[in-house]
């Protein structure tokens, strides 16, 4: 009898998910759900196989449209042709730039589920993903109350997570592999995977949700190496990109459940809540999280607009 993969057994208590925008490496791996940024589009729109769906967003959207427009569609061609491989959801991003406006993310996330369901795709095969500001986490309740389902990105705080349980979002995205880049340059330390700060955000908050009956799903994010994932198997559902994904395939190490929801219910973890005013504080005393979801903005807001001059180059 073979030996199963670790990416086989971790499938067998988490859900597996494709972090990247390129079909044939989701194809390669048979993840239930795939997740998208900014940055995963614009690279993916750069490589030649992907061409004609650049092509289609620019001529879909007319000689007129403003950029904004023809990004929304770009996102949305992107996200039904990973659901014809995928059998279950999407996650695409409202603009960062919109991180600090609820309003303004509210209406962005709305333009973008009417997309894909003018294309015949329901709403519950997507997620809206938006960053886990004060803002985004209100927009999310907001949209939520709708049956549009959010995955709140860029979260690296307790804070953060416990405000997203409260908002009754679908699902959060913590990401590991930024938190240990920020504690690695922090304190020159190299990190064990169990003494990894990122693995350790991710438990508490698990631990938090399960023992609690926080509904919220948890889904660890931007990981740096294979003994990240391996310490968080059991989690709800895993974002791992394909590089990693292949690690995974190739070893038949065994591969044991870490986080498991009756073991949580025994955690010494105390009921907190978060207002406006105590949820910007614990952020703020956060430095980490605090830099690290700046920093996220930043860097998907700037991939945004490469994502712009592109489509304008290409539409003349």
């Amino acid at each position: 009898m073979t030996a199963l993969s670790q990416l086989e057994q971790l499938k067998q208590f988490t859900v597996v998910v494709a972090d990247t925008g390129d079909f044939a490496s989701i194809k390669q791996y048979a993840p239930r759900d795939a997740t998208t940024n900014p940055s995963l589009i614009l690279k993916a729109a750069g490589m030649p196989e992907y061409g004609w769906l650049v092509d289609k967003a620019v001529q879909d959207a007319g000689p007129t449209a403003d950029l904004g427009n023809v990004i929304d569609g770009l996102l949305v061609l992107f996200g039904g042709e990973i659901l014809k491989i995928v059998p279950g959801r999407v996650s695409t991003e409202v603009d960062a730039r919109l991180s600090f406006d609820t309003a303004g993310t509210v209406a962005k996330a709305r333009e973008i589920i009417a997309r894909y369901e003018r294309a015949g795709i329901a709403r519950e095969r997507v997620l809206i993903k938006i960053a886990s500001t004060w803002e985004g986490i209100k927009a999310a309740e907001q949209l939520e109350r709708d049956g549009i389902r959010c995955n709140l990105t860029l979260l690296f705080s307790f804070a953060q997570a416990v405000a997203c349980a409260e908002a009754k979002v679908q699902l959060i995205s913590p990401f590991v592999g930024r938190i240990l880049d920020w504690y690695k340059k922090s304190t020159g330390k190299d990190y064990a995977p169990a003494e990894d700060p990122g693995v350790k955000s991710v438990t508490e908050i698990y631990n938090y949700y399960k023992k609690y009956g926080h509904a919220t799903e948890v889904m660890g994010a931007s990981f740096r190496n294979t003994g990240e994932i391996t310490e968080l198997a059991g989690c709800d559902l895993l974002t791992i990109s394909p590089q990693l994904l292949g690690e995974l395939q190739k070893s038949t190490a065994p591969l044991a459940r870490k986080l498991d929801p009756v073991a949580a219910k025994n955690s010494a973890a105390t009921k907190v809540s978060f207002d406006e005013k105590s949820f910007r504080f614990a952020l703020n005393e956060d430095a980490m999280a605090t830099e690290k979801t700046a920093e996220g903005i930043r860097q998907f807001s700037a991939d945004i607009v490469k994502l712009e001059q592109m489509l304008a180059q290409k539409r003349g």
